[in-house]
Parts: C-alpha cells; structure tokens; sequence
C-alpha cells in the first residue's frame, strides 16, 4: 500500500457524519462557527477573492479554456420587442474550474470509491450522481483565517515547485498569532496570484507551482478544518513529491477527509490590509453556484472583516 492510501486511512471522515453523508467537512460548520464568524467582522470592509472572468484568465488550454463571453442580445436590434424597452443578454462558456472555483467531493477519487465510499461509477458523462457539488449548498460561511506563507518566508511568492509543510503551516500559524478553530476555513498563499499578474504568462503559471505537501492533510484533520482555500491552481506543490502520484493531496483531502478545496483566488488585497493591522482572521463566504451533477463550480469569495 503506498504512502498516501495509508495517510488517508489515517485521516478518513467515512462514516463519521453517517453513510449517506456527501458534505463532508462541511459538517464541521455549526451555528456556533457562523456566529463567531459575524463576531471577526469590525471595520465593514468587504473582499472579493475572486480573479476576473474573462479570456485573460490563467488557463492555458491543454484541458480547460478561459472563459468566453458572448452576447445573445445588444438591445440595438431594432422592433425585437413592443414599446420603448430594449434587452441585452449575454452568456458565456466555461469549465466550471476555469476560473476561482471549488473542487466538489466528486472531482477527485482513486481505487473505485469517492468521499464515505460512493462507488466512483456514479460519475458518469452527465455528472456525477454522488458528492456533486451542489451536495456543498447552502455554501461555506464560516471563520476564515489567512496563512499568508509567502510573507512569513521574506518573498512576493514562492517559487515553483516550493513545498510547505506541516510545520511550516504551523510557524505561520504562529507568526501571526492566530488560532485555528474547528470549522475554519483556511486560506493559504503562496503569491503565485502575484506572480502571475507580474507577467501574464499563463504557461508559467500552469507550468508547476508552489504548494502544500500530502502530508499536510494530517495539520488540517487534527484541527477539523471545513474547507481549504489557495491561490494557486492545484493547491498542491507541483511537480509533486510522491513519485509516481499527481495530486496525492487532492485524493487524501476530498476523497478521504472529504474536504472541499478552493482554488485560484485572489489574495493579494486581503494579504495587504491583514498585515497592515496584524488581524488575520474574518468572516468567510462562498457559495457554489448548485449546478446539479457538477464536479466543480465558479465562486466569488467573500470575506468580511
């Protein structure tokens, strides 16, 4: 048995909320949290975490395109409607993870199961019946706490291929002097937002990226944390670690843990206003959009402070 089936034995959530259960550390987030969250709130401000959606996003085309905006209607087509109102309508095609998004409990799996032992032929070419994610809904509001590892290290970002540890989550934790409370969502960054809006090179950007190692899935289980936010496109280090595995931390935290993880967001604003009064901790929200029998969805992440 290799290293990661053996950590995520360790680390496992399978029956722990019941064994049709397809929330998974979601379960974590009680009133209770919620209502701590509301209490982080003290100056108003309010952050957008999500990068624009548009055709200069980050992808590179290998599996997922950038978003395409197109008008249906400009409202200049002349008679189209009786009286003196005039319509515009738009649409746009996307992956639903070509832009900040969240990975459902159905996007990745391993060895015939998803998340609390779903038969992983549930997922089909129409979707998946199981741990979809419109199973995350009514959304993910709770306490958020900022890691903002590429401050801690000295650096705008990380660089390619960077690993960050358990201890070195635990060091930041520590830095900043915040606690991380069962419930939290964590956001991590890394700066490879910053790096990219240095340059704009999308095939830089995809090319491999600073990350967290597999074993990192341990920190976050002991302190019950409901979900995982980055900045960077995989969450990951990449080129990973575990010879011979892509995404061994992908399998562990949404396959094992069932921990929904978030990705390609924008922290940079938010770094800046943390470190500024040294308060790393806020209310979080992001809500998918429910797409019934999706393995992913857009998500503009809110956070209050």
């Amino acid at each position: 048995m290799s290293d990661f089936r053996n950590l995520g034995q360790s680390v496992s959530n399978w029956g722990r909320w019941g064994s049709d259960d397809e929330k998974g550390t979601l379960n974590l987030i009680t009133p209770e949290c919620v209502l701590r969250a509301t209490s982080l709130v003290q100056d108003g401000k309010v952050y957008s975490l999500a990068i624009p959606f548009d055709e200069d996003g980050p992808q590179d085309g290998r599996v997922r395109s950038n978003p395409q905006h197109s008008m249906l209607q400009t409202g200049h087509e002349v008679g189209k409607y009786p009286g003196a109102v005039c319509v515009a309508d738009d649409q746009v095609e996307m992956a639903l993870q070509a832009s900040s998004q969240w990975d459902s409990l159905s996007h990745v799996f391993y060895d015939g199961q998803l998340y609390n032992g779903f038969d992983a032929d549930t997922v089909t070419e129409r979707g998946a019946v199981h741990c979809s994610v419109a199973a995350l809904n009514p959304g993910v509001v709770s306490h958020g706490v900022l890691l903002d590892v590429a401050r801690w290290a000295g650096v705008p970002w990380l660089e390619k291929g960077t690993p960050i540890t358990p201890e070195d989550l635990t060091a930041v934790a520590e830095h900043q002097g915040v606690t991380i409370h069962p419930g939290a969502v964590v956001l991590v960054r890394t700066g490879w937002r910053a790096r990219y809006l240095s340059d704009g090179d999308s095939a830089a950007f995809k090319s491999g990226e600073p990350g967290l190692t597999m074993e990192c899935a341990t920190w976050f289980h002991e302190r019950d944390v409901a979900a995982l936010a980055c900045d960077n496109y995989a969450v990951e280090v990449l080129p990973g670690v575990v010879e011979g595995e892509f995404l061994p931390f992908h399998m562990v935290a949404i396959r094992d843990m069932g921990m929904p993880l978030s990705e390609i967001l924008d922290m940079e604003e938010l770094a800046e206003d943390c470190a500024r009064d040294q308060r790393y901790e806020f209310m979080f929200c992001g809500a998918p959009l429910p797409f019934t029998h999706g393995v992913g969805s857009p998500v503009n992440p809110l956070v209050m402070r």
